[in-house]
């Protein structure tokens, strides 16, 4: 294993681009994962959902982070929707284009996607009322089940 680290060493020195990305360390990226700001409402196996509220010119935005271990990155947006015991509610992200970045340390994508969303959809969200979060993609989807509210210290 050894060996082959000091090749890529020999091979980046010598401006072999493979090798700098397989030596390159992301701490940028890292260092975005350990320090999310806002409230974890949901995980799974697949990921974790973390969101912050922020009000502009009257509408109210739902700002969340996503971390998973695939890339979430589409151009024709994505929309989450809430499953609770009674009914179900859809919401639209704000943005089409929605970017992934990928952090080689953790071997993990953190997503930002903003949503635009209602006061009752706040509340439901804040309380946590709801049993399961589904996050539908272009490529596929992501099922969080909601947790009992933590802050990110």
């Amino acid at each position: 294993m050894n060996i082959l680290k000091t090749k890529d060493k020999i091979l980046a020195a010598l401006g072999n681009m493979r090798a700098m990305r397989r030596l390159h360390v992301d701490t940028y990226t890292e260092e975005k994962i350990k320090n999310i700001s806002g409230v974890k409402i949901a995980e799974s196996k697949e990921g974790q959902f973390w969101i912050s509220f922020q009000e502009l010119n009257g509408y109210l935005f739902m700002n969340s982070t996503l971390l998973s271990r695939i890339d979430l990155k589409t151009s024709k947006g994505a929309k989450i929707i809430l499953l609770t015991e009674n009914y179900e509610i859809e919401i639209e992200s704000d943005e089409k284009m929605i970017e992934s970045d990928f952090s080689n340390i953790s071997n993990t994508w953190i997503t930002k996607v903003s949503f635009e969303i209602e006061e009752k959809e706040k509340q439901l969200i804040e309380n946590i009322n709801f049993e399961e979060l589904i996050y539908e993609f272009k490529n596929g989807v992501l099922k969080l089940h909601g947790i009992t509210t933590t802050k990110n210290t």
